[in-house]
């Protein structure tokens, strides 16, 4: 297990305070995972190398463990509320356990930088789509083999883009099923808990042998957002449709913008590193 002190670079503080904060940290990434249907990690990562001060690899492994626990009980909350379409979950799961595989292995073959922009691209595009597309959304129907195989898919283009880019599942499975299949945004959400699940149980697996995860500070992320991510996942079941749609597109946006600044921000470190 990794130490918590030796993962800091900022300077030190108080055993409580640091409590307090990974506390916090938690039930913030419980409540965007149980209303957005995504894994938290959009939050964790972040927040543990700028508020704990952890290197961006040891975070990114960090967060998968304690997205673990959070996204199990935001997809139990759907789940209660029969708010889950779980022959389409499966065939998306079998695509990103597969996508996250090939995601990493091919991780230094492809041109990141063209990558995260074209990514950021379709976030706006797709944020776009959901707030000004009024289509109505029908519901649960019965899978064909096209859509089978067209799930399978989105799937892996799921799995490859969190391996090469480290996005989350969940922003890509939920407009995806949205816009492409015609699911409710609600149940979209908790269909993509059930592929979060196992690709962050296999993740975590790999990280851990690895000795790339803080397990001490993924527990206390993932228990501090237990409880929020249940909540939160009874409050989006009782949200109409369209303000889920605009919330979400909010977040495409923001995941865009973060995506954009950060290439931004490697980009100007570059030179400074090269002199």
């Amino acid at each position: 297990m990794t130490s918590i002190t030796s993962t800091t670079t900022s300077a030190p503080v108080s055993r409580s305070n640091r409590l307090a904060r990974t506390l916090a940290v938690g039930l913030v990434a419980g409540f965007l995972s149980g209303l957005f249907g995504v894994g938290g990690g959009i939050l964790i990562v972040p927040a543990l190398v700028m508020v704990l001060g952890f290197d961006q690899r040891l975070a990114h492994g960090t967060s998968l463990a304690a997205v673990l626990p959070i996204a199990v009980s935001s997809m139990t909350s759907y789940a209660l509320a029969d708010k889950i379409d779980w022959s389409v979950g499966l065939f998306l799961a079998i695509g990103a356990v597969a996508g996250a595989v090939v995601g990493t292995h091919i991780l230094h073959r492809l041109p990141h930088d063209v990558l995260a922009i074209g990514f950021a691209l379709i976030l706006v595009a797709t944020a776009l789509r959901l707030v000004f597309d009024h289509s109505h959304a029908d519901g649960r129907g019965v899978l064909g083999v096209v859509g089978a195989i067209s799930l399978v898919l989105i799937g892996l283009g799921t799995g490859v883009l969190a391996g090469l880019l480290g996005v989350g599942g969940g922003i890509v499975m939920v407009p995806a099923m949205v816009v492409g299949f015609g699911i409710p945004a609600v149940i979209a959400k908790g269909t993509s808990l059930v592929v979060i699940v196992p690709t962050a149980l296999m993740g975590t697996w790999r990280n851990r042998t690895k000795n790339n995860a803080d397990i001490r500070t993924a527990v206390i992320v993932g228990l501090a957002g237990v409880v929020s991510a249940f909540v939160a996942g009874k409050i989006s079941v009782g949200m109409s449709e369209s303000l889920s749609n605009v919330l979400f597109s909010i977040l495409l946006l923001v995941v865009a913008a973060r995506m954009i600044w950060q290439l931004l921000q490697s980009r100007r470190q570059a030179p400074a590193s090269a002199s």
